[in-house]
């Protein structure tokens, strides 16, 4: 077994971007759950087993997700002439077979670790919560596998930025504070959404660098569905409404201007949009994904940090 195949089909710059939500999530929670308590020791994230675990369990459905898409891309012929970092499957390193076992030692090594998560979160009197937590992992690994995998694969027909939005976003963000906190407060949704619409942007990035490439390939993603210069301006408006919401949750309840440092990271996002829309040469927004990923998991740290002051 070529281990460094592995670890090349796993993407390892890619899980950055999957945590950020967790970050935040872990962040917002474990701060209400400080404030809350009647007593003065206050806990960090760092020390928590549930924020561990959620990582691991996130990146569990990471490199799940990242298998397989090598593999559904692979097999359908889609990445013979593609840009960027080379996959494993469509390149022969790894056969189909084999990553299909790989996608399986995941799945149970991932399940294995959320199980965990769950029951130190909720324990053993919380039945209800378990069962929907576990129903939620097991629609991260369907959603995660369907993207590419199948006659059916989602991510062929446009629906790519709604599982990033909904599981980047939502689901690791409100559920990462519910683990916390065993309540909700519809506030959190507003970071939420700006997670979401980050980690769209990075997708978005990638289908814009691989448009001509997956119109050949009828993968038909939503930059091919909107066209080139409708997807430019999409990708404006996610920067700039993740940069909306991240503000109302902000000002909803503001007590100091550290709060705002998470501003730093939309620096980068700004040159960013200003690149993409001047792009005539789709190869040289490779090089834009990781500076995005790498600003979204900025912004996460950031925004964290200034709800501690």
């Amino acid at each position: 077994m070529d281990v460094k195949s592995y670890i090349k089909a796993a993407r390892l710059r890619t899980l950055p971007l999957s945590i950020s939500g967790i970050i935040i999530g872990s962040y917002l929670g474990n701060e209400f759950v400080n404030n809350s308590s009647e007593t003065n020791n206050e806990l960090s994230i760092w020390g928590s087993a549930i924020f561990w675990l959620a990582i691991l369990t996130t990146i569990g459905f990471q490199v799940l997700s990242n298998f397989a898409n090598d593999y559904g891309d692979g097999i359908k012929g889609s990445d013979k002439n593609r840009v960027g970092e080379s996959r494993m499957v469509s390149s022969g390193a790894i056969t189909p077979k084999q990553m299909k076992r790989a996608m399986i030692y995941t799945t149970i090594i991932t399940l294995i670790i959320a199980l965990l998560l769950i029951y130190v979160a909720f324990g053993s009197k919380n039945f209800e919560l378990s069962v929907l937590f576990f129903g939620l992992g097991i629609a991260s690994i369907a959603a995660a596998i369907k993207y590419t995998v199948g006659n059916s694969a989602y991510g062929y027909s446009g629906f790519g930025d709604l599982f990033v939005f909904l599981f980047f976003g939502l689901l690791s963000v409100v559920g990462s504070y519910f683990l916390f906190t065993n309540q909700l407060n519809f506030k959190i949704f507003f970071p939420a959404i700006s997670a979401g619409l980050l980690s769209t942007a990075v997708l978005n990035l990638n289908n814009l660098r691989d448009r001509e490439e997956d119109k050949k390939n009828n993968k038909n993603t939503l930059v091919v569905k909107l066209g080139l210069n409708r997807a430019k301006i999409y990708h404006f408006f996610l920067v700039f409404f993740a940069l909306i919401t991240a503000l109302i949750y902000v000002f909803l309840d503001f007590t100091s201007i550290y709060e705002l440092v998470f501003l730093v990271a939309f620096i980068p996002l700004v040159k960013n949009i200003i690149i993409v829309s001047k792009n005539k040469i789709p190869a040289e927004l490779d090089g834009e994904l990781k500076k995005v990923a790498l600003s979204t998991f900025l912004f996460a740290i950031l925004f964290g940090i200034g709800q501690l002051f």
